[in-house]
């Protein structure tokens, strides 16, 4: 006989209710997320040093493997799996919420515990919406320019920003590049946090993201604008300011799941 107090084997787990957030809720995740950077500065920097890193390693790979056409796919498409890498920082804040210790050494323990295969599920799935988007740009460029590279930067970037087919390009891509990162935020608004916070399974998590989209789609878009908009300056930056945009928008992200999420 199943006990009451435990849903039965096969039973989906009850997806959690979401509020009704405003500006006033960005704000304040933002500005949280900021105390949290403050505070921990060093566990922070220490835990989002890949990302600059890894923006530098992608430039140099695209110059070196004459692949100059993805290098922008590539960059822009990096955020698209940034609320998995940002784990360690959702968690850091959930330590310093509860008066937990909060050392770089204790980030990635939800990779350690029973929500592990949940949180890894959810990566799988932003990694797959990145190898589309990838998939999608690569494709666009190839119906554009025959799959012909141009020999260098140079002259690629003038004739993406002088010819027809370079402002098609343009214009195409980056209305593709904005329904996936549409997806990826539906997806990862609040699923990982959700799944560190409450133990719940990837489905439950990524149901209760997208519900929160769905109450409250004029508020989470603007989320997504300051998101994306943070990230282009951290990218203007060769990458640098990532070290310090990632970390405040993780922690922006947890503080804004616990705003929009019941208990």
């Amino acid at each position: 006989m199943t006990s009451l107090s435990t849903p039965a084997r096969g039973y989906a787990a009850a997806r959690p209710a979401v509020r009704q957030i405003g500006f006033q809720d960005l704000k304040a995740a933002l500005s949280r997320g900021f105390d949290d950077f403050l505070a921990m500065p060093t566990h922070v920097l220490f835990v989002v040093l890949i990302y600059p890193v890894a923006g530098v390693i992608i430039a140099a790979a695209t110059f070196e493997q004459d692949l100059i056409p993805i290098l922008f796919p590539l960059a822009s498409g990096f955020a698209l799996i940034g609320p998995f890498a940002a784990l360690g920082l959702y968690e850091l804040s959930r330590r310093r919420e509860w008066g937990l210790p909060a050392s770089w050494t204790d980030a990635y323990t939800p990779l350690r515990g029973h929500s592990a295969r949940a949180v890894l599920a959810v990566g799988v799935v932003l990694a797959l919406i990145f190898l589309a988007w990838l998939c999608a740009a690569m494709g666009l460029y190839w119906a554009l320019y025959g799959g012909i590279a141009d020999p260098s930067l140079l002259a690629f970037l003038d004739d993406v920003l002088t010819t027809p087919r370079g402002w098609m390009l343009i214009l195409t891509g980056n209305l593709v590049g904005a329904a996936f990162s549409l997806l990826a935020l539906a997806v990862s608004a609040v699923s990982i946090p959700l799944i560190i916070d409450q133990d719940t399974d990837a489905g439950t998590a990524i149901e209760t993201s997208l519900a929160l989209m769905r109450e409250n789609p004029v508020t989470m878009l603007a989320w997504g604008a300051i998101v994306a908009g943070l990230l282009v300056i951290g990218m203007l930056s060769l990458f640098v300011g990532l070290a310090v945009v990632m970390p405040v928008l993780g922690h922006a992200t947890w503080h804004l799941y616990r705003r929009s999420v019941a208990p």
